[in-house]
């Protein structure tokens, strides 16, 4: 019996505590959510998830995605001009540029740019309790 990764497991776990089922369409669905490196929008979980279960809907993919957001599992991110991306929410904090060509969404942190946020709430008289930075650009040529 294969082993199941942990971050799928907790998934699994949270699906079942919300009172919702867990299929085999919702199983490659986890799969797909808890293997993604990337920041894939539900369409792309679809054609991943319907690689590995052709039964696997849309509709399921959304209403999973839904559920787990829900409850603090993945975030969403609406970056300008394209559908909502996801993307585990317990990752380490990190900053996005996106690539307006490609729609490629590249993850970084910057000590600097974080120094500078935290000087910049400090002279206004704020603590920061959240913050998220979106970058968009052009390759150079």
């Amino acid at each position: 019996m294969a082993t199941i990764p942990a971050l799928h497991h907790d998934y699994e776990t949270l699906l079942r505590e919300a009172g919702v089922r867990i299929t085999k369409q919702r199983q490659a669905i986890l799969k797909i959510i808890a293997d993604a490196e990337d920041h894939p929008d539900a369409m792309e979980i679809y054609n991943r998830a319907s690689a590995l279960d052709a039964s696997v809907s849309l509709p399921t993919v959304y209403r999973t995605m839904k559920t787990l957001e829900e409850n603090g599992a993945i975030r969403r991110h609406t970056f300008e001009g394209g559908p909502s991306r996801f993307e585990h929410a317990d990752s380490e904090h990190h900053d996005h540029l996106i690539d307006m060509d490609t729609g490629a969404v590249i993850e970084f942190t910057s000590p600097k740019i974080e120094a500078l946020q935290r000087e910049i709430a400090e002279e206004l008289g704020y603590d920061i309790v959240h913050h998220r930075l979106e970058i968009y650009g052009k390759r150079r040529a």
